[in-house]
């Protein structure tokens, strides 16, 4: 009988204590890799996402509620600016483009947002990449009420051109505060993977004018998304906005900003982290104390095999690969769990925010978790490997009376 075959017909003996053994293993493993994999992918989505933007200028607020709100389209807007501010920024020689939002109502929790029409037709959401429709969709006219439904909205709402819609009253979906006007949706933007995703836009006017918004909306924006022309001038207008002026807050640079955030709520990221390490550890505890416990059983086999040829160190280094063994069944479950995990972390997040990971992408911590906690068991393994090491042939030959 060789090594593995040693290793195999232990592991079958002890079917049950091996598979409640690889579950927390598994467990432990597929916690620990999700950690890490939506901390990496969080960070490196979140604070590149800006709509092909560089800086929001809005209502004196916190740069990172700007930020949420005309980027992410998240948190509740700040309060609104001028026409003219609008007019004074797009004016600026430091300015290549210059985008007015308004923001304050919603369709069936969906938001709303009012924009130009040139936020499809001359931006880029990302280098080399512009908005564009499904099918036989178009981009709306300012002027008229149509409206340009994002894809993940499209598909939770099931809406498609030629859909028409009331909107409601507030970014609260509350059936008793529809609006009057009906929107015609005349194109459904093809999944971008950011937040415009989860978004209605309509024309600018169309907003601003609506039934039950004040006179004085239709004369401000919510805020201005604005691309530069050089990395100096974000320095140049924040200067002017953020320390020279009182009323107007510029918020610069989007990735910074985002990345500050992420920085606050890292402490979960730890604490997940460090419940998935102290899984392990007990998994791996679990490994010696399953194993060790069994040796008393294995004494007489232990015996035969020895007499049979079977040195100390075969012995030895059985116990160690049995231990491994469990462990590397563990991490195959590891990643079924991880698939699962990610999976619905994933869901969540793009239902909140509009941002995609992605599940299935490679990450140096599915090669390290793996050879980390099987080495880790490899150790827990050594005592219950030393005591089967020391197991006196002569004394367990003897059939138990």
């Amino acid at each position: 009988m060789n090594l593995w075959q040693i290793v195999f017909r232990s592991l079958r003996q002890h079917l049950l204590s091996t598979l409640i053994t690889a579950g927390s293993i598994a467990l432990a493993g597929g916690l620990l890799i999700a950690v890490w994999v939506v901390k990496t992918q969080a960070q490196k989505t979140f604070t590149q996402i800006n709509g092909g933007f560089d800086a929001v200028l809005g209502a004196r607020s916190s740069p990172l509620q700007l930020v949420l709100n005309s980027i992410f389209h998240l948190e509740t807007s700040p309060g609104n600016i001028e026409w003219q501010d609008y007019l004074d920024i797009k004016a600026d020689p430091n300015v290549a483009f210059a985008a007015p939002i308004s923001v304050g109502d919603n369709y069936r929790g969906y938001r709303l947002v009012g924009t130009l029409p040139e936020m499809f037709t001359q931006n880029e959401f990302a280098p080399g990449h512009k908005h564009s429709v499904d099918g036989k969709g178009r981009f709306f006219e300012a002027g008229y009420q149509e409206a340009l439904v994002g894809s993940y909205v499209a598909q939770q709402l099931k809406l498609k051109v030629g859909d028409e819609f009331h909107p409601y009253h507030g970014l609260n979906f509350n059936e008793k505060e529809a609006h009057e006007e009906s929107y015609t949706v005349v194109g459904i933007l093809k999944p971008a993977n950011t937040p415009a995703d989860r978004v209605i836009w309509i024309p600018l006017e169309g907003l601003q004018n609506m039934s039950g918004h004040t006179e004085k909306a239709s004369t401000e924006v919510s805020a201005v998304l604005l691309k530069f022309k050089s990395p100096i001038a974000g320095k140049l207008l924040q200067m002017k906005y953020d320390q020279q002026g009182t009323r107007l807050t510029l918020a610069w640079p989007i990735g910074t900003i985002m990345a500050q955030l992420l920085d606050k709520v890292s402490w979960f990221d730890r604490v997940l982290a460090l419940v998935a390490y102290l899984v392990a550890i007990v998994a791996a505890a679990s490994i010696l104390a399953s194993i060790y416990n069994s040796m008393n059983e294995r004494r007489r086999e232990i015996a035969i095999l020895r007499a049979l040829g079977a040195t100390r160190g075969t012995i030895f280094l059985s116990v160690v690969l049995e231990a491994m063994s469990i462990s590397a069944l563990g991490m195959c479950i590891a990643f079924a769990v991880y698939a699962a995990l990610m999976t619905t972390v994933a869901q969540i997040i793009r239902a909140q925010t509009g941002v995609v990971l992605d599940v299935f992408a490679l990450h140096p911590v599915m090669i390290l978790a793996p050879a980390g906690i099987i080495a880790l068991s490899a150790l827990a393994g050594i005592v219950p490997a030393f005591k089967a090491y020391c197991t006196d042939v002569a004394t367990n030959l003897v059939p138990n009376s």
